[in-house]
């Protein structure tokens, strides 16, 4: 039987000549390695019989040789960012607020501001800053020093054990820590409002540090209710928050020395939390209309 006129089959495979790869001995020319990888060898074309028109050439074979490089990829730009990380400004120091041009007293209430309590244990300082920054029509932040001190689980100093140079350098560092914390809401538009128990008579280590850790244009307010209302909250407290009366009454005594000192006092004896913040938001008006000198 005769074929049609085209490319001849290709002859068995037979024993002893190896598989059959596709592969021709004849492509292994001089100066080319044994095991580069070569096209098929061109099938030779038969003449067309006569009476048959010739077939369409064929495709042009592959030149000899190693298969081209593959295609370079151009140098792609890094994907975008897609974590949800938004920058943020670094933190710096709050500068005194600027006192207003109108007439009209500032409002506290919508503008950012970084706010100090200070009173002995028992004044209500943790609830009334909570209270204020949580009704304040601006983004506010509540910093309570007592909270960060805690921070430290193992090897805390309380100072209830006895003050000493362990207790006082996690105080100085839990200081340091709310400063850089309430610098950075600063810088991103949250206002701030730190309690902590500063005493008169250690105006370096307690109002001069936060001045050094937020800036000068923190404003300090003093809460300083009386001794016997210190002492019936006092009271109620539990773990290493609560204080022997003897202790209250000395610390107490102590912070009278803010007396006289220039700086804002609010005795809230006779005040609930929401009148406390209210009069807290008077008070800062007038504070930032003209800063206290401190």
């Amino acid at each position: 039987m005769q074929h049609a006129v085209g490319s001849p089959l290709p002859p068995p495979h037979q024993p002893g000549h190896g598989p059959a790869t596709g592969w021709s001995p004849a492509a292994h020319h001089l100066g080319q390695h044994p095991g580069a990888h070569q096209g098929p060898a061109p099938v030779p074309v038969p003449p067309p019989a006569p009476g048959y028109p010739a077939p369409p050439p064929g495709p042009t074979p592959p030149p000899a040789g190693p298969p081209p490089a593959g295609p370079r990829h151009a140098s792609m730009p890094p994907p975008p960012d897609t974590t949800g990380h938004v920058p943020l400004p670094p933190g710096g120091p709050v500068a005194m607020p600027s006192p207003p041009q109108a007439p009209a007293a500032p409002d506290p209430a919508g503008t950012i501001i970084a706010v100090l309590l200070i009173g002995p244990a028992g004044a209500g300082k943790t609830s009334v800053a909570k209270y204020w920054a949580d009704h304040r029509r601006v983004p506010t932040a509540h910093i309570s020093l007592d909270d960060v001190r805690e921070w430290v689980r193992s090897g805390f100093a309380d100072p209830q054990s006895g003050w000493n140079d362990h207790s006082e350098a996690q105080y100085r560092l839990a200081r340091r820590t709310c400063g850089f914390a309430a610098r950075n809401f600063l810088a991103n538009g949250i206002s701030c409002i730190l309690d902590d128990a500063v005493f008169p008579d250690r105006p370096v280590v307690g109002l001069g540090g936060w001045k050094r850790h937020v800036g000068p244009g923190l404003l300090p307010v003093v809460l300083l209710p009386g001794l016997d209302i210190v002492l019936e909250r006092n009271a109620e407290r539990s773990g290493n928050r609560r204080l022997t009366d003897e202790e209250v009454a000395r610390i107490h005594g102590r912070m009278a020395g803010w007396y006289g000192s220039g700086l804002p006092i609010i005795d809230n004896s006779q005040l609930d939390i929401p009148e406390t913040a209210r009069i807290l938001d008077d008070v800062l008006a007038r504070a930032m209309a003209s800063p206290p000198q401190w």
